[in-house]
């Protein structure tokens, strides 16, 4: 028996241990997270190790609830000491708070007969991520910064390059009968070189590879290389007038209108009113060819698990299909408060309650490729990095700041800076008029390039 399924067994065991104490410490009700892992991250700047660090950890939560006149009392305790001693006073903590906390007519666990998991290997966890040894992980953030550099005698200077690898364990367990773990796993290299014009003008842009397995890492030599080829295009960058024109996101700034969306239709912002997407299931609310959707059952996906963090399998949700609103995203307390069904989206920390978390969000993809989209734009701009806040998701009120490059009859032409966009949400999803093919998953929330018409661009 390896130690891994060692572990698993014992932290398992540990688990429904404390559900079974937190029982008989007078809870109706208990729900316990595990998690333990390590990490190792090193930075290197201009060929020098700036930062370097190994750690590990772990952490045991408790929630419970205590049957009320009115619904639950609810309250958790967190620690990292797994001593006997260190379980008891987690568990007489949390059921003290619990004693003197107000009553929930919506707090509660799902019914029995929701909880499960997903069978089957997800692909979650690569023990090759530590296959190197740690001086070869400094070279590969190295290598990464110093194919950078080399690309042109404009590249001057460097934000640093990072090569990071974690593992970790996810154990669940709860008083209806729920007990689940698994393991997850990345990697991923980053750097960020700065340029500078003759006119002495400097600009800095970034790439980066993340993977579940080492082996899906790109190479540090190509993502040094784009790296640079982003930060070199940006040189002698402009205003423009402020107009109003088409905008194309680039996909890594395009994935941020797609997470605004899932805020939009989070069931917490529905049930207070603070939502522009309240009210809407069924209406139509974007183009089209607009289908969003959270899948948390792809294998591989970096927002994959077999259940999540209340106990239900991980599934897929169309929230948006063909421009209709189909669903909001829910866990157990908020589809309680809106006389619905969780729909598999709770996440948490060791403490706390259950919040609502994204599987793989994505815009599905559409037919042009990117040149095409471009070379359809007469005049406008294309996005490659936002600044600011965003989306006020009660009135859907839009606006950041931007830099990018200038088009000009399905050309660029010149890279823009100090420039702001702006319209509403709303009318964003339904002015969406081209969507690429070229969706990657580089995170757990992705897009395609996306053009949007009709949005203010304020400048000079």
């Amino acid at each position: 028996m390896t130690s891994a399924v060692v572990s698993a067994i014992r932290l398992t065991q540990l688990a429904v241990d404390i559900v079974s104490r937190a029982l008989r410490a007078g809870a109706s009700d208990a729900e316990v997270t595990i998690r333990e892992g390590d990490e190792f991250s090193t930075t290197v700047r201009l060929g020098e190790v700036e930062t370097l660090k190994e750690s590990g950890s772990r952490g045991v939560g408790l929630r419970v609830l205590l049957q009320a006149d009115k619904g639950y009392r609810v309250a958790s305790t967190s620690s990292s000491d797994f001593t006997p001693e260190g379980i008891d006073h987690l568990v007489r903590g949390a059921v003290a708070l619990a004693q003197v906390a107000s009553a929930d007519p919506f707090a509660g666990l799902g019914e029995s007969a929701e909880f499960g998991q997903l069978s089957g290997d997800l692909a979650l966890y690569h023990d090759d991520v530590y296959s190197l040894p740690t001086e070869e992980r400094i070279a590969w953030a190295r290598r990464a910064e110093a194919a950078a550099l080399a690309v042109d005698t404009r590249l001057v200077n460097s934000d640093g390059a990072s090569f990071d690898a974690a593992t970790g364990r996810r154990v669940f367990a709860n008083s209806r009968g729920f007990v689940g773990e698994y393991q997850s796993s990345y990697c991923s290299i980053a750097v960020s070189p700065i340029a500078q014009s003759a006119s002495g003008e400097m600009q800095r842009d970034y790439w980066w590879s993340q993977a579940r397995a080492f082996r899906d890492l790109e190479s540090p030599e190509s993502v040094g290389q784009e790296a640079a080829r982003r930060t070199l295009r940006m040189l002698d960058a402009r205003r423009v007038p402020t107009q109003q024109a088409p905008v194309v996101f680039a996909p890594e700034v395009a994935r941020g209108l797609v997470s605004a969306v899932f805020d939009a239709a989070a069931g917490d912002a529905v049930y207070r009113g603070a939502s522009i997407l309240a009210g809407k299931i069924g209406e139509t609310v974007a183009a089209p060819s607009v289908t969003i959707v959270d899948d948390g059952t792809i294998p591989g996906g970096f927002g994959t698990s077999p259940f999540d963090a209340e106990g239900l399998p991980s599934r897929r949700t169309v929230i948006v299909e063909n421009g209709v609103l189909r669903s909001y995203v829910l866990n157990v307390y908020a589809a309680r408060k809106l006389g619905l069904k969780s729909t598999g989206n709770a996440g948490r920390g060791l403490a706390g309650n259950p919040f609502l978390d994204a599987g793989n969000l994505f815009l599905q993809a559409g037919t042009q490729s990117a040149d095409e989209i471009i070379a359809g734009v007469e005049r406008g701009l294309y996005v490659t990095r936002l600044m600011g806040q965003g989306v006020n998701l009660v009135t859907g009120d839009y606006s950041r700041g931007a830099m990018g490059l200038w088009i000009e009859n399905g050309q660029f032409v010149y890279p823009v800076q100090e420039v702001t966009i702006a319209g509403n949400l709303m009318d964003m999803l339904r002015n969406t008029t081209a969507i690429g093919s070229d969706l990657v998953f580089r995170s757990a929330i992705a897009a395609p390039t996306l053009r949007i018409d009709g949005m203010t661009i304020a400048g000079e």
